[in-house]
């Protein structure tokens, strides 16, 4: 058998060449590049992207400017002759120029049938099949003299026919509507302005670049419509560098008698299904409890949000709300990125204007030269009728007598001294037309042609004159096509600034910890209908307090540490359910337990703590307070003897100290000097003596007494007075003897 070869090694050394990375992307992904950058996703000066530019020339070709609609996908299989990327791409261009889809502000094509809607992701556009379009009025503007090489054309893909490079718009079509692009590397979003604004504010740009744009052009307008919050400072940053960003917000009315919010219209950036998912989402995690309901109540009447709410809800606040937490409110991010000679640049508007400018000069330049030329021919023509009127019926005896067609055009230039076109020209006139009236008639013009042919020439040599059209054209536009502004503008002073805690739905609460380390919290509302507390077997509450869900809790723990949990975040529980269980809710420390817990709005108050050896510490609460909003603190009091009991003051009050279950005293906290840090260690209030320790602090009204005043003290440190047995036995507090007696 023959020996088999190394097939791997032959084909490494055959067929895999190490080539340098950076050669290997210049040479095949850069040409990539360029050409998503330069033909696809950036806009040229005109205002259009090439998929755009061979769609509305196909139409145009088509005569669909001036004849009836015809079926979409007619439009479609058109275009394929000059954009060759398949039908769904062309269609889906189709949709986005139509008025019925309603993403342009200034939209290109008047089209009939379902086009879906730019406000809606899931309203899909119905089959090319379905629709019909034509060409809208304004693209009279889009194409004007399109004919008089005022633009150049160049072959398409197959050499078949011709496009033009460049559309030669007589407004800046290129700021008119909105135009959103991603290349490689690269993007471009522009937003739209109202036409009318732009096409005043060009005339006074085209005649002094240095004015005011804010004065004219006052801020985009976008075909949704909304509410804009205008920022001078910003506007004039996107007008100068053509980046920045500028908020948008829906409008929306109250239906006082059905207790619901509609919204009308929305932010250019967002749709309805986005808007009516995050709601929901808000509700659920009931973070929105005014709303009952939300629903898309959109039809052909427009687009219309419904949001059923409480009627005890604050209708501006809920607004704000939504405002922040939905896209009800989007920004529109501005990169004013466009080709200009094939080069991406990002400019601002003052430099479009001033490029867009340039680029209809040259339109008008050429439309100039163009009619000049034609007008020249048409005069040169009648120069050579002029010569035949002193002798009609020797040019018709040259033609009669001339023996070979081929021969009338050289013997009527003998016979007259003209050249070949003029007499090529006069050798076609009808018979029944060589008569001195109709010649008479035809060089009438010859002075009106010299007229005009002298007024172009002039114009042409005039920068001034040629700016002159522009500005005209400009007024026409606004005239004909300008409309009142969709964009409400409203002023950044108009937008309340809220703060963290007004998103927080703010409703009675009570807290419950349990000895066992477990917390609930309960609406007092849901509280009033519910049964006994639910508790694990043996164990009990530890502290209850009722609060408000904008509150600040702190649990402090045996440990010295203090975590703090904002109400809000703790999810709403019942009196059935055990609760949170907050080792797991606090993060806490292998076997730390909670030892109190107390609900604050501005940390006001004290916190006393009283310790085995007979000292207490009185601290102001707001020693707890943190700027980094921290969820732990840690020496939050003294170590220095094992706590019995802290209690929150609102108010100075009594509290009844217990020594070894056989002494007592009573005394008021305001007794208790307050200190400057929360790790005071204290001072003495109960004399205790050897082998004694303060055993347990009770409240005025947890300690049960006939006589509380047996044991008030009015100064410290204080022994004490022994328990009478009836208050032993009230309190079942143990009989034996004290230690030290």
């Amino acid at each position: 058998m023959p020996k088999k070869k190394n097939t791997t090694k032959e084909f490494h050394e055959n067929f895999i060449q190490e080539q340098c990375i950076t050669e290997t992307l210049e040479t095949n992904y850069m040409p990539y590049a360029m050409s998503v950058i330069v033909s696809r996703a950036i806009p040229e000066i005109d205002g259009f992207k090439p998929s755009h530019r061979k769609l509305l020339y196909t139409m145009y070709l088509m005569n669909l400017l001036k004849g009836d609609r015809t079926k979409s996908s007619n439009v479609v299989g058109q275009t394929m002759k000059l954009n060759p990327h398949g039908d769904a791409a062309i269609y889906e261009t189709l949709v986005r120029l139509t008025e019925g889809n309603g993403a342009l502000l200034v939209p290109f094509v008047d089209s009939k049938g379902n086009f879906g809607r730019q406000y809606s992701r899931d309203m899909a556009y119905a089959a090319p099949r379905y629709t019909e379009v034509k060409l809208a009025a304004v693209c009279n503007e889009i194409f004007a003299d399109i004919d008089k090489n005022t633009v150049d054309f160049i072959n398409n893909y197959d050499d078949s026919m011709q496009e033009p490079t460049l559309l030669p718009t007589t407004f800046p079509n290129i700021l008119a509507n909105p135009n959103l692009g991603i290349a490689v590397g690269m993007a471009s979003s522009i937003c739209s302005f109202n036409l009318a604004e732009l096409c005043e504010t060009t005339i006074r740009f085209i005649r002094d670049e240095t004015i005011d744009l804010c004065e004219t052009l006052l801020a985009p307008d976008f075909s949704t419509g909304g509410l804009l919050v205008y920022n001078r400072e910003e506007l004039e940053r996107i007008y100068k560098t053509g980046r920045g960003s500028m908020k948008l917000r829906a409008k929306y009315q109250y239906d006082k008698k059905n207790s619901c919010i509609e919204i009308l219209e929305i932010p250019y950036t967002t749709n309805i299904e986005a808007i009516i998912d995050k709601i929901y989402a808000l509700v659920k995690a009931g973070k929105l409890k005014d709303i009952t309901e939300v629903r898309d109540e959109t039809d052909l009447n427009g687009l219309k949000i419904t949001i059923d709410i409480k009627k005890s809800a604050n209708v501006d606040l809920l607004m704000h709300k939504l405002y922040a937490m939905t896209p009800l409110a989007d920004s529109f991010s501005c990169n004013f990125n466009v080709l200009i000679d094939g080069k991406p640049m990002t400019l601002g508007v003052g430099d479009i204007l001033r490029h867009w400018t340039d680029f209809r000069l040259g339109s008008i330049q050429r439309q100039l030269a163009f009619d000049v030329q034609k007008k020249s021919d048409k005069h040169h023509l009648l120069l050579g009728l002029s010569k035949i009127l002193a002798d009609i019926d020797k040019a018709i005896a040259i033609i009669r007598n001339t023996d070979q067609e081929s021969m009338v055009v050289p013997n009527l230039m003998a016979g007259f001294g003209i050249d070949e076109i003029q007499a090529d020209y006069i050798a076609e006139i009808k018979l029944r037309n060589i008569n001195k009236e109709y010649i008479l008639r035809r060089l009438e013009e010859l002075e009106t042609l010299e007229k005009e042919i002298a007024e172009l020439n002039e114009t042409l040599k005039s920068k001034t004159k040629m700016k002159n059209i522009i500005c005209r054209q400009l007024k026409n536009v606004a005239k004909k096509y300008g409309r009142p502004r969709k964009t409400e503008i409203i002023q950044e002073e108009e937008v309340p600034a809220l703060s963290p805690e007004d998103f927080i739905e703010d409703y009675a609460i009570k807290l419950f910890l349990t000895e066992g380390n477990y917390f609930k919290k309960i609406p007092l509302s849901s509280l009033r209908s519910a049964g006994e507390q639910k508790l694990k077997e043996e164990d009990r509450l530890l502290v209850e307090q009722e609060a408000a869900n904008r509150m600040d809790i702190l649990f402090f723990s045996d440990r010295q540490n203090v975590y703090k949990l904002k109400a809000a975040d703790a999810a709403d529980s019942k009196a059935s359910a055990l609760g949170d269980y907050l080792p797991n809710l606090l993060n806490m420390e292998p076997e730390e337990r909670i030892v109190y817990m107390t609900a604050t709005a501005d940390y006001s108050g004290q916190v006393v703590f009283f310790f085995e050896n007979g000292k207490a510490a009185k601290v102001p609460l707001s020693v707890y307070t943190t700027k980094m909003n921290r969820r732990k603190l840690v020496n939050a009091y003294s170590a220095r003897s094992p706590l019995v009991r802290m209690q929150k003051l609102d108010a100075e009050q009594d509290i009844l100290l217990i020594r070894n279950s056989d002494k007592a005293v009573l005394l008021n906290t305001e007794l208790i000097p307050a200190g400057a840090t929360k790790n005071v260690s204290g001072v003495q209030v109960f004399t205790l003596k050897k082998n004694s320790t303060l055993t347990a602090v009770f409240t005025t009204e947890e300690f049960h007494t006939e006589n509380p005043e047996y044991y008030r003290t009015k100064k410290i440190p204080s022994a004490g007075h022994f328990i009478q047995e009836k208050d032993k036995a009230a309190n079942c507090l143990p009989g034996q003897a004290s230690l030290d007696e």
